[in-house]
């Protein structure tokens, strides 16, 4: 089986994201996981989502923003989504990374522009989660996020289960009372600083997950792991706590027979929606997690 490393590796290739961009063979699996590159796309289904039950958080696809316009942009065009969303009635939230809003050009600019979109998501009643990243920009966007959430409540960020530092801060965030998101994590990490094996990850997966459903607000359970939203579902019920006071959230386009069934069964289920023409850099990573889909699409190659 490829590793994560390998695949995230093979999908940097300069002929092989040219492949993936243009081909026939690999649209199908592109609309798949990113719901479109334009904002009516995306909101039409959110829309269909919504009437089947689903909340939904809307991304705007973009990282690692290099020049303070191309960061501005990014700030300006979330406000634009959080007005299309307030204007449609549909019921979603939004997730950023706030690499896309200038991180690596200085604290102070993602600052700015990450204060715009929590300004414009307070106007419109809206809610915003802050996506983590890698591990590089851990430390960075929990400082930011924590500066800003006694402001700013209305908003939430991202743990990452397989990095050794999480229980840490997830005891920082619990204290500060935020909401967060719990995540295996799909980065490629060096050992130093993740679990590199997956069952030390669901280990501290299964723990956290424990501690956010005693302590935490309205916790996210993040994942399509069948076993351990099993753990969730009974874990959750000996602490008395409803299907409401928690949520799961899953991906667009990935166990979509388990999404219908945790609606049905009455759990708050939020999809997570990203939209854009920056699409490849989470569309790699999704490949990462599932490398069935690189054999698929490396057979197609070669069969050509």
């Amino acid at each position: 089986m490829l590793s994560r490393t390998l695949v995230l590796k093979v999908a940097e290739l300069p002929a092989f994201k040219r492949w993936i961009r243009h081909s026939r063979l690999t649209q199908g699996l592109i609309k798949r996981f990113i719901a479109g590159e334009d904002l009516e796309t995306a909101l039409r289904i959110t829309r269909q989502l919504n009437q089947e039950g689903f909340l939904v958080a809307l991304d705007y696809l973009g990282e690692d923003t290099h020049r303070i316009e191309d960061a501005e942009y990014a700030a300006e065009q979330y406000i634009t989504l959080l007005e299309q969303i307030h204007k449609s009635g549909v019921n979603s939230c939004i997730s950023i990374k706030l690499t896309q809003l200038g991180l690596d050009l200085g604290d102070s600019i993602a600052r700015r522009n990450l204060e715009k979109v929590l300004a414009a998501a307070r106007e419109l009643n809206n809610f915003v989660w802050v996506d983590m990243e890698s591990s590089k920009h851990t430390q960075a966007i929990l400082d930011l996020f924590c500066e800003l959430y006694p402001r700013y409540p209305h908003s939430g960020t991202v743990l990452q289960s397989y990095l050794y530092r999480t229980p840490q801060d997830l005891e920082r965030l619990i204290a500060l009372g935020a909401r967060i998101r719990l995540v295996k994590g799909a980065y490629a990490e060096p050992k130093e600083v993740a679990y590199p094996d997956k069952r030390s990850v669901d280990r501290q997966f299964k723990i956290q997950m424990e501690m956010l459903l005693e302590k935490g607000n309205e916790p996210a359970i993040a994942t399509h792991d069948t076993r351990l939203i099993s753990d969730a579902k009974r874990y959750a019920a000996e602490l008395g706590l409803s299907k409401t006071q928690f949520e799961f959230q899953l991906l667009y386009g990935i166990s979509r027979e388990l999404q219908k069934r945790l609606v049905a069964e009455g759990y708050r289920t939020l999809i997570y929606v990203p939209y854009g023409e920056q699409w490849y850099p989470y569309f790699s990573r999704r490949l990462a997690e599932r490398p069935a889909n690189l054999y698929f699409i490396l057979r197609s190659l070669f069969r050509k």
